[in-house]
């Protein structure tokens, strides 16, 4: 096998794997944010089973936590769910879940002394926990421009190419058929 031969395969291999991720990945991050949604949701329903339950102790001291913490726990599974069973309920879900990110980066502002150890560069256990909501705002964000039916595709070139020839090729991509 030549160099020329072996980069060719590469190179069918490299498509192939673009092509599947194209196809499935959205889905899938779809799906995983649902669990983890649905997941940290329901510890909350249990009084200190939450990893994040002193946090949201210690930042949100304005409202009645007997209160809060059944509401907060219901708001996530119910997001988690949203994305989970996809279609028109993943408008709901990115919408609830970016009131519901406010919320969970309000101790950046409410409780600075337990996000951070030296400001601005050393994070708290704490702080990272909240730190890391950007990813999952970015999920959120990801996924809400593909609420209409957008996608991805794995080649720009395919795209240009198809959109020149015609609505029904571009459809057959977009399709996979």
């Amino acid at each position: 096998m030549n160099a020329a031969s072996l980069q060719n395969r590469i190179e069918n291999v490299d498509r192939s794997v673009t092509r599947l991720l194209a196809k499935h990945s959205l889905t899938l991050l779809r799906i995983s944010v649902g669990i983890v949604f649905v997941w940290f949701g329901a510890l909350k329903f249990f009084p200190g089973m939450s990893p994040a339950e002193p946090l949201i102790r210690q930042s949100i001291t304005f409202l009645p936590m007997d209160l809060f913490l059944p509401f907060l726990a219901a708001m996530e599974v119910f997001i988690g769910i949203c994305y989970i069973v996809g279609g028109r309920m993943q408008r709901l879900g990115v919408i609830l879940m970016l009131g519901q990110m406010a919320g969970a980066m309000s101790p950046l502002v409410l409780r600075p002394d337990l996000i951070w150890s030296q400001f601005p560069f050393v994070w708290t256990l704490e702080g990272q926990y909240v730190f890391k909501d950007i990813v999952l705002i970015s999920v959120a964000l990801v996924i809400g421009a593909t609420v209409r039916g957008g996608g991805l595709i794995a080649s720009p070139v395919m795209l240009k190419e198809s959109l020149k020839r015609g609505t029904q090729e571009f459809k057959a991509l977009i399709i996979g058929k």
